[in-house]
C-alpha cells in the first residue's frame, strides 16, 4: 500500500461526500451547490489581464533560469516542447470525455469507496466546505484495469492502453522537470538523494486524476473546483482548451491559465515548497465553470517514494533563510492535510529552526 492509500483508508469519508451530481439531468443550479456571493466573481480578473502565467520552452537554452524566476514568482508555469506526443494529448483528452459522457449511473458502477482512493467521484476537498462543487473526477494509481472492467467489461482496452502510456509519459516528463528545478537552485543528486526515479526499491508515487467541469447554468453563482493547494512535489495538468484554471497571484488575485495548444501547466506542490524551505511558491489554485464549453483536465501528482521524509535542504538554509518546516512523509502530510486542509503547511512548521536532516 502506498502513502495515498494508507491515508485515504486512515482518513474515510461520509458517503455525500462522493457521489457527484448528475449533471445531464440538472437543469438549475441547486442551493447545494450555489457558493456565497463574497467569492470573487469572475470580472474581478479584469486588473490583472497584463499579467500572465508563465510559458517556458523547454528546448531554450535559459529554460533553467525561467523556471527559478517562475517558481519563485507564481509557483506555476506552462511548458512547451516537453516532447509528450500531440496525439497522446488527444487521445487522453477523447478517453476522459467517453467516460464522463457515461450515464451517472454506469459511472457509479467504479465509484470509489469511503475509504478508497480510485475511482469515480468528488475530490477529498469537498469536506471543508458547505457547498459542492460544479465537478466530477476519476482517479487511478497504477493500472485502470479493474475499475475500467466496470465501466466497459468488453470494450477497454484501449482506455486503459492510453491512461497508461500517458501517465509513463507524464511520469518521464516530471522527473525532467524537477531535475531541472533542483539545478536551478544549484542543488546537486547528492543534495537531494531521496530523489532516485528510477530506483525498483523506492520508487516515487504517482496519482492520475482526469477531471471534468460540466456546462453549468449559473457559472458565476457556482464553483468547480475551490481554492487549494496540492500536497504533492509536482503537478502537472493537461487542460483542453476550455477557459477555467486560475492562480492566485499576491497584490494580483486570481489570474487565468489561459489554454495554450498542445502545453502542459506545471504547479509547486506543498512538499516541493517544503524541499526548497519555501523559496518556491506552492500554488494556491482553483477552477470556474462556463454556461457554453464543458471544461476537461488530466492532473499527474507526483510524490515522493513512501516513507521518505521530505525537508528543506541544508544548501538552501543560511541565517536569512532559517528552516521552515520539520521533515514530513507524503503519507504524514496527506494525514495532515486530511484534517487541516489548507492550514497543513503551517501546523509542520519548525518551531525551533533547527534538527532538521540533509535530504
Amino acid at each position: 500500500m502506498n502513502s495515498v492509500s494508507e491515508s485515504f483508508k486512515n482518513n474515510p469519508l461520509h458517503f455525500k461526500h462522493i457521489i457527484p451530481l448528475d449533471f445531464n439531468t440538472t437543469l438549475t443550479l441547486p442551493d447545494s451547490h450555489t457558493w456565497p456571493l463574497s467569492l470573487e466573481p469572475i470580472d474581478s480578473l479584469t486588473h490583472v489581464q497584463h499579467e500572465a502565467v508563465p510559458v517556458i520552452d523547454l528546448t531554450n537554452p535559459q529554460a533553467i533560469t525561467l523556471i527559478r524566476q517562475a517558481c519563485e514568482k507564481w509557483g506555476v508555469f506552462q511548458v512547451t516542447n516537453h516532447a509528450i506526443p500531440v496525439k497522446l494529448l488527444n487521445e487522453i483528452e477523447f478517453q476522459t470525455k467517453r467516460l464522463f459522457a457515461l450515464p451517472l449511473n454506469q459511472k457509479l458502477l467504479a465509484v470509489r469507496s469511503p475509504e478508497g482512493c480510485t475511482g469515480y467521484g468528488l475530490p477529498r476537498m469537498s469536506t471543508f466546505f458547505s457547498k459542492f462543487i460544479w465537478s466530477e473526477g476519476f482517479t487511478v494509481m497504477g493500472s485502470p484495469v479493474d475499475h475500467a472492467c466496470q465501466l466497459w467489461p468488453h470494450d477497454n482496452a484501449n482506455f486503459c492502453n492510453v491512461l497508461v502510456e500517458y501517465q509513463k509519459e507524464l511520469d518521464t516528463l516530471t522527473e525532467k522537470i524537477l531535475v531541472l528545478m533542483f539545478k536551478s537552485l544549484g542543488l546537486t543528486q547528492e543534495d537531494v538523494k531521496w530523489f532516485k526515479p528510477n530506483n525498483e526499491s523506492k520508487p516515487p508515487q504517482a496519482v492520475l486524476q482526469l477531471n471534468s467541469y460540466p456546462v453549468c447554468p449559473e457559472p458565476s453563482r457556482a464553483m468547480g473546483l475551490a481554492p487549494h493547494t496540492d500536497s504533492s512535489l509536482l503537478t502537472l495538468i493537461y487542460q483542453n482548451n476550455t477557459s477555467g484554471l486560475q492562480v492566485y497571484r499576491d497584490n494580483l488575485g486570481w489570474v487565468p491559465v489561459k489554454p495554450i495548444t498542445a502545453a502542459v501547466v506545471v504547479m509547486v506542490g506543498d512538499l516541493m515548497h517544503i524541499a526548497c524551505n519555501g523559496l518556491f511558491k506552492c500554488a494556491l489554485h482553483r477552477a470556474l465553470v462556463n454556461k457554453t464549453h464543458t471544461r476537461i483536465s488530466i492532473a499527474h501528482f507526483y510524490g515522493p517514494p513512501r516513507d521518505v521524509k521530505i525537508s528543506p535542504c541544508l544548501k538552501l538554509v543560511d541565517p536569512d533563510h532559517p528552516i521552515l518546516y520539520r521533515p514530513v512523509t507524503w503519507k504524514e502530510y496527506l494525514d495532515a492535510k486530511a484534517i487541516h486542509f489548507n492550514n497543513a503547511l503551517e501546523l509542520i512548521r519548525d518551531k525551533n529552526n533547527s534538527g532538521c536532516t540533509h535530504l
